[in-house]
């Protein structure tokens, strides 16, 4: 019973927990669609997987109380992976149920990914920042389900739809809007009776072709919001419907407004693979840098979460966004590192997946955002998720629950870090207390003072082949001098450790206004291991 009402049914009733699990672990599918859109056979990550299910949301929400008790569960009937859809506020560690719960997991060798949050593209928006957690960005792909806008004057633009009518004999149709109502609350029939209307989304998506629909409109062309910018989500209207990007629809409103006589077309194409560019993280995808742990670089890595076709409820599939959507992605892969490789702690699995990740899009270019800008470390992580890569990382950043003790002890003392561990024995007076530039995290954070340089230390463990030597690369702006000693690591044999210092200094005059970032590399004759590094002016 929850507030007095009957219980929810243990099905899902809502969507968002068949889309995450059948992203995570679902079977193969032959003839999979969206009607008609993005056919093929679809699977999970893990596609032969065991999937344990725990409801652990209802109609009313998701109380804490649920979580840990599925947290529990899961520890118990013993699974390797955890996966956690579910965001939420910024949370000192000691006081936030999930990164508790999450810790007793971590304890047992269950790897646990969770939501960066849906709070973008605002700095300091994260949720599920524990550096025992994987916190998990969401970024688009290179698939569209297109719905080309052509204007009177020639103008094409791209834009998509999940409304396919069938495709246009390329005859122009009167294209209407006007400044004045240009979320088409107040449309006037005399007006765009038989017109394609041009309008900037308001409420939803559907809402707005309704309204259109309702003032004897044909088509409608919705333009996505300046924070949108360049992504656009995918949403049915069931009216001859496309959506564009904002700048897009800047230059369609721009010749609707002022040619004379404004015409358009629109052709749908259905479902176009190789899009470019790919990826570019989400606008909605909460970006760092943490607030509770700001000496740890978060989110960890970006994953698919734009417009994911997966098992829904009601319908066969459905297309989904969401920092959910990007996270059973990075559980599939880890529970596939798992089967690969069982001997791999949950540090040495995360360490593999970032370190193994993307920053370089799919036509070799920098990661954007959805403003066509650089994507940072604080948006994208180490990058875009690459599993091949993952798969034989070379070298890992391992670490250990004792490490974690340490970390929680010398951030909360006593009293917190018995909260998360779960354990009032605990005495940090009697362990060796470290920062969080002390972790052995495979992201790197230095904060050098004004004029004077930081150091941090890391340990890598060779997990690739005996007898193996990489040599450092670091890739730096020039506000910056980073130093990395020894310049090269040798090792005779796998499993081996080997230490390395990191030394950073500003060169400019006075303490810059923005953090710096770089690529620090390790390179051998085959691999690359390249890890994040910020020098943060915190």
């Amino acid at each position: 019973m929850l507030d007095g009402s009957s219980p929810d049914p243990p099905i899902d009733t809502d969507g968002h927990g068949t889309h995450t699990a059948s992203t995570a672990a679902g079977n193969f599918l032959p003839n999979a669609s969206y009607y008609g859109l993005a056919g093929g056979t679809a699977a999970g990550i893990a596609p032969h997987a065991h999937l344990a299910i725990y409801k652990v949301c209802t109609s009313a929400g998701c109380s804490i109380s649920d979580v840990l008790a599925g947290i529990d569960a899961a520890v118990g009937d013993g699974v390797d992976v955890i996966s956690i859809s579910i965001g939420g506020f910024s949370t000192p560690f000691d006081k936030d149920p999930l990164a508790i719960g999450a810790f007793g997991a971590v304890t047992k060798g269950i790897f646990v990914s969770c939501a960066a949050g849906n709070s973008g593209p605002v700095e300091r928006t994260l949720s599920n920042e524990a550096p025992w957690l994987l916190t998990v960005a969401a970024s688009t792909v290179d698939r569209s389900q297109r719905a080309t806008v052509k204007l009177g004057d020639g103008q094409k633009f791209n834009g998509e739809s999940l409304d396919q009518y069938p495709t246009s004999s390329g005859s122009l149709l009167t294209l209407f809007h006007t400044d004045s109502d240009s979320y088409c609350k107040s449309l006037n029939s005399s007006q765009v009776e038989g017109k394609v209307v041009a309008c900037s989304v308001y409420r939803t998506p559907s809402y707005t072709a309704n309204l259109v629909k309702a003032a004897g409109g044909v088509g409608v062309i919705l333009i996505s919001t300046i924070i949108e910018g360049g992504i656009i989500l995918d949403s049915r209207c069931n009216f001859p419907a496309t959506k564009v990007s904002n700048e897009d629809g800047a230059r369609i409103t721009a010749y609707a407004t002022s040619a004379t006589k404004p015409t358009v077309s629109i052709t749908y194409d259905g479902t176009v693979i190789g899009t470019s560019p790919a990826p570019v993280v989400a606008f909605f995808s909460s970006r760092g840098p943490s607030t509770n742990g700001p000496g740890i670089l978060k989110p960890d890595v970006s994953g698919p979460g734009v417009n994911i076709l997966a098992a829904w409820p009601s319908d066969t599939f459905n297309f989904d966004s969401g920092t959910s959507m990007a996270t059973p992605h990075l559980s599939g892969v880890a529970a596939l590192l798992k089967s690969l490789h069982p001997g791999w702690s949950p540090a040495a699995i995360k360490s593999a997946i970032m370190t193994a990740s993307d920053d370089k899009d799919r036509d070799g270019n920098q990661i954007m955002d959805q403003q066509h800008t650089t994507a940072g470390f604080f948006a994208m992580g180490a990058g875009h998720v690459n599993p091949s890569k993952a798969a034989d990382p070379g070298l890992v950043y391992d670490l250990g629950i004792d490490d974690y003790i340490a970390y929680v002890c010398g951030k909360f003392g006593n009293t917190g870090a018995r909260v998360i561990v779960r354990d009032t024995t605990v005495d940090c007076g009697k362990i060796n207390n470290i920062t969080e530039s002390e972790l052995n995290y495979p992201s790197i954070v230095v904060a050098p003072k004004n004029g004077t340089a930081a150091t941090v230390k890391r340990t890598v463990t060779n997990v690739g082949q005996a007898n193996s030597r990489y040599t450092v690369d670091v890739e730096v702006p020039t506000t910056v001098s980073v130093t990395v000693s020894p310049p090269s690591l040798s090792f005779s044999e796998v499993n081996q450790k080997k230490s390395f210092l990191v030394t950073a200094k500003w060169t400019t005059a006075g303490l810059p206004t923005r953090n710096a970032e770089a690529n620090l590399k390790w390179v051998s004759d085959t691999r690359v291991v390249r890890s994040p590094l910020v020098v943060s002016i915190l």
